[in-house]
């Protein structure tokens, strides 16, 4: 993931729509800054972070003020546990994604890869050909969401 990003670079690609907003729910503190980090990461990188580190205090910050978080709440958020379990169902099924058929986990064990539901191509067991589905998914997902980041 990179590291430094521009004023321009965190708007397109961190800022929150109105109906990622409502995903929220009722979430507060730590869990609400925490569920908006792995929903807007999920969009940039396909996939949910491994750890805190992976994401760039400059995109806590961006994000923070939007969801009515200070930053300080980020080393908070629990990264153990049912509720960060909870946090990715809910964005995959929010964002229209649920979880691979058994067969592909047991190609892949290193964690669920995304699927996108309302995508026409079928899954083959090239990383490659996932990446670009889940690629397209989230391209489709915006363009419906009104964003053109």
């Amino acid at each position: 993931m990179k590291r430094d990003w521009s004023t321009q670079e965190l708007a397109a690609q961190w800022s929150l729509l109105p109906s990622e907003k409502r995903l929220l729910g009722n979430k507060t503190g730590a869990t609400r800054l925490g569920f908006a980090v792995l929903l807007k990461f999920f969009q940039a990188e396909g996939r949910f972070p491994r750890h805190a580190q992976e994401i760039p205090e400059s995109i806590v910050g961006y994000i923070a003020p939007q969801v009515g978080v200070e930053s300080a709440e980020w080393p908070h958020y629990d990264w153990r546990g049912r509720t960060i379990e909870y946090h990715r169902a809910q964005i995959r099924g929010g964002l229209g994604f649920g979880k691979p058929p058994l067969r592909m986990a047991r190609l892949w064990p290193n964690g669920w890869k995304i699927r996108c539901w309302h995508a026409t191509a079928r899954w083959t067991a090239s990383k490659r050909r996932c990446t670009n589905v889940a690629a397209s998914c989230i391209s489709s997902h915006r363009h419906r969401n009104g964003s053109t980041a």
